[in-house]
Order: C-alpha cells, then structure tokens, then sequence
C-alpha cells in the first residue's frame, strides 16, 4: 500500500492533497494540521470526492504515529501572513517562525518508524530541509526541498512564451536557492536542442528579462491571490511521484551536494531512497561563481539558526 503524509494542510498543503488524491497516487494519506476544525473538514470533503472519483483511498487525521510506515512526508507548513508586508521579496522573513514549527514536528516525527523521504515545501526551503535533516538526524539523500524545481518550471514557462513554445519543449535549469540568489544556468538551457543563447541572439530575445520573470514569478502571483499554491503544489506532487515510482528521474531538488556546505538545488537523480546519485553540469565559471554565492547565503541562515 502506498501512502503519503501531508504536514500542513493550508493553500498548498491542500492543494497538493487534492493533485495526488486526484492522480491516484497513493491508497493511504495522512493529513496534520493544528487546525483540527480544518483538517477534519479537508478529510470530510475528499469523503464527498470519492463517487465522482476513479480510484480509492483512506484518510487518517492528525495521528503521528500512522506516519510511521509512510513512502513520502510532505512538509507544508509555514505562516503566509508573514509574506503580506515583504516589500524586500524574501523568503527568510519566514525562517525564525518555521524553524520552531520544524523543531515540533521534528520531535513528533523522531517517535515514529518513518523512514521514507520527507520532501520540504516549508520556506525557505533549502535552510528549512537543512534544519528538518539536523533535527530528525534523517539520512540526507532522504531529506529535500522542492527547491529550483519550480522556478525551473517558471523559466521554461518565461523562455516559452518569448519563444512561442510549449513549455515543455525547454529544458535547462534554474539552480540554487528557491529565493533572491537563484539564479538561470543559460548554459544548460535549449530548446529543442538548439542552445538558447545562440536563439535568443538570433532573435533579439533578452535572457535576463526572462531570468528576472523565473526569480520573481512567485511574488507575481502571491500579489494577485495572496499567496501561491498550484505551481508549488505541482513540484511537490511530482517529486512525491518520483519517489513513489522510484523513477530514478533527474530533476533540479534542493539536496545536500557533497561540495557545498549547504542545501542547494542542483539537478540530482531521484528514487524511492530520495536522491541516488548525482547529476553533474558543466558550469561556466560566472555560474559556478553564483552557485556558490547562494550556497554561502542558504548556509549563512541555516548557520543563524542552529546557534540559536
């Protein structure tokens, strides 16, 4: 039986519910919440789902202990309220408040017999995963974050509207932080198979509006709604999938790299033991030079928190 837990059952945490009950991705879920008035009413209304539904499934509620034979744990927790006066844009603003949210829950993960991978969607994700590894003492190929796999999905949404292409057709990677210091790898981007930067010279296309829209595509939407769930909630539910398939699938993931300090996202292949090796892109040197730059920013945080 397949089963996964979803910890935080907010805009995402919800949403990204309804994709994998949707999908028929797992026969078992386990949804917490502190909310016990919400949690119950999500669990009711997949009850009411069920008949119009192709596939079966059981939902328990708020009990740690049925996490204990779980494939996959979803973090989602997190307070959006904290985002509403960000002018800067950043996503550490939540850090000091999820990082106690992440201690509790830690605590509570540490009593059961989990020994799946836990996917962090809780920002900032990469300082988040961090601190979920150091608390739970989890192996860290089975701890990530959800990272630049998003924004990667936002810059090929950006470069296939410049281009007039299904965004499908592009592939290529935004790497680092899922935050300010991210940043396009245009070395690794094509589409069909034709580098994007000879295309984008060929056509007067700018690469670095294109960049700007993946970095910032997030506040676009949160401005619009008050906050962002179903590109979010797509990534996770993907990386969920992988893991549950064990798909054995190179995507860009918030992971601990063996040359950096820190949780980065760099592409890494993913399977039922989370990440099972490791990819390796040939950089140029600026590229190089700007992964490191946000790893020494992710570590910085990280570094704040655990002296605490």
């Amino acid at each position: 039986m397949r089963k996964i837990g979803i910890i935080g059952m907010g805009h995402v945490g919800s949403t990204v519910a309804h994709g994998l009950i949707a999908e028929g991705v797992a026969d078992e879920y386990v949804f917490i919440d502190k909310n016990e008035k919400k949690v119950q009413a999500d669990a009711l209304d997949f009850e009411d789902a069920k008949t119009n539904l192709n596939n079966s499934f059981s939902v328990t509620v708020n009990d740690y202990q049925a996490l204990g034979d779980a494939d996959v744990i979803i973090s989602a927790i997190g307070k959006i309220e904290l985002q509403y006066d960000n002018v800067e844009h950043d996503r550490f603003i939540e850090l000091p408040h999820n990082v106690e949210q992440v201690k509790e829950v830690s605590a509570k993960l540490k009593e059961t017999d989990f020994a799946g991978v836990l996917v962090v969607i809780t920002n900032p994700c990469d300082a988040i995963a961090a601190v979920y590894q150091s608390e739970t003492g989890y192996p860290q190929e089975k701890v990530l974050g959800t990272g630049t796999l998003l924004d990667t999905a936002r810059m090929h949404r950006a470069v296939g509207s410049a281009f007039n292409v299904d965004p499908r057709s592009v592939a290529g990677y935004n790497l680092g932080e899922h935050g300010n210091s991210q940043f396009t790898a245009w070395s690794t981007v094509s589409l069909r198979g034709q580098p994007i930067t000879e295309l984008a010279a060929e056509q007067g296309i700018d690469l670095a509006a294109i960049e700007e829209d993946s970095v910032v595509g997030g506040y676009t939407v949160f401005d619009g709604k008050g906050y962002t769930s179903y590109g979010i909630a797509t990534a996770a539910i993907r990386l969920a999938k992988t893991v549950i398939q064990d798909a054995k699938t190179e995507m860009p993931v918030s992971h601990k790299r063996p040359e950096f300090a820190s949780y980065l996202s760099y592409p890494a292949i993913v399977g039922r033991q989370g990440v099972v090796s490791y990819s390796q892109l040939d950089l140029t040197e600026e590229e190089l030079a700007k992964l490191q730059k946000s790893a020494d920013s992710i570590q910085t945080q990280f570094e704040k928190v655990v002296k605490q």
